[in-house]
């Protein structure tokens, strides 16, 4: 390994489970990290995969396999900092007659973007599982994608000028729409940060606890969110900083799950992660290649079922295994 510390610029976001790292704690072994706060976190997704501004960045891992397909010269670490299911999320008019996801089909459904990792795991619970014909759905969005290059399908169509998801769903214009920063029920755009907006539509599904639940323990498949990328020239130069990168975060990681069942932390993020051992277990942020092999695969494959991918991508074209470094 390098005696002279090698300096990069991180852009990962403050969390329970991340701040060991970024508060310097936890050293990344041979870095000299410049650790940079983006707020929200997804004003970073466009600044890395359009202008490679950061060395180390955590990206939505939709954004990423999308930008890795189109030769974009990053590539993933399998750190991944947010975990969340997606069987809840997808809003409808309880006028609508959405009583099934197929009944989505033929009709208007709004989405922030079409890339969006939330909605890709979502679309794709809702083509495997529940046999919606994803294409005969028209998305409609209100944003940019991350990825300039993405070439969306024909069923992907903008809001008309002026006009918002939240405007439309509210004039029964789409009969559905992902809640929060992923559509209806938020205003702003992502490099000032969202506002929430008050909404009252119904679930898809009445029981999305129990689905997800039973999903996992038949399909291993724990939807990953932020995914840790590098770029390609860092590793090329100095192919260990793989290791010491995931080394650092996933002893801090391992610290802060020594304590989530004891300390009582009121942080959403621990919340949420207390509630998601019920289903995955002890560790609800299991990082590495093998502990997350169903789940990478998964969301290529729906990726490129979705018509975002140009090509298929394999587990090793995607991921640095830093174990084998």
């Amino acid at each position: 390994m390098s005696k002279q510390k090698v300096p990069l610029k991180i852009a990962v976001a403050e969390l329970p489970h991340t701040s060991a790292v970024r508060n310097g704690s936890i050293p990344i072994e041979g870095v000299d990290a410049e650790f940079l706060t983006i707020q929200p976190q997804i004003a970073a997704f466009r600044r890395m995969v359009r202008d490679l501004e950061f060395d180390v960045c955590e990206l939505a891992p939709t954004t990423y396999i999308i930008a890795r397909a189109h030769g974009i010269p990053i590539i993933a670490l399998p750190i991944f900092v947010l975990r969340r299911f997606h069987h809840s999320g997808l809003l409808v008019r309880p006028d609508a007659g959405i009583k099934v996801p197929k009944d989505l089909e033929g009709k208007k459904a709004g989405v922030r973007a079409y890339s969006v990792t939330t909605g890709v795991w979502t679309r794709g619970i809702l083509e495997e599982e529940f046999g919606l014909d994803n294409s005969k759905v028209t998305w409609v969005v209100d944003d940019e994608e991350h990825v300039s290059a993405l070439k969306l399908p024909s069923n992907v169509i903008k809001t008309p000028a002026g006009r918002s998801l939240n405007d439309m769903m509210a004039k029964g214009e789409l009969v559905a729409g992902f809640h929060g920063n992923a559509g209806v029920g938020r205003t702003g755009d992502p490099t000032s940060g969202w506002k929430s907006v008050e909404v009252d539509y119904p679930d898809m599904f009445e029981n999305p606890e129990e689905l997800e639940a039973e999903w996992y323990q038949r399909t291993n498949i724990y939807p990953m969110h932020g995914t840790i990328v590098v770029k390609e020239a860092v590793l090329k130069e100095n192919p260990w900083i793989a290791k010491s990168l995931f080394d650092a975060f996933e002893q801090a990681k391992s610290e802060w799950l020594e304590t989530l069942g004891t300390s009582g932390s009121d942080h959403p993020q621990d919340v949420k992660y207390r509630k998601y051992q019920k289903i995955v277990g002890h560790d609800p942020l299991p990082y590495g290649i093998d502990e997350n092999i169903e789940s990478i695969k998964a969301l290529e494959r729906i990726a490129f079922s979705q018509g975002m991918l140009p090509k298929r991508m394999s587990v090793d074209e995607l991921f640095v295994d830093p174990r084998k470094v």
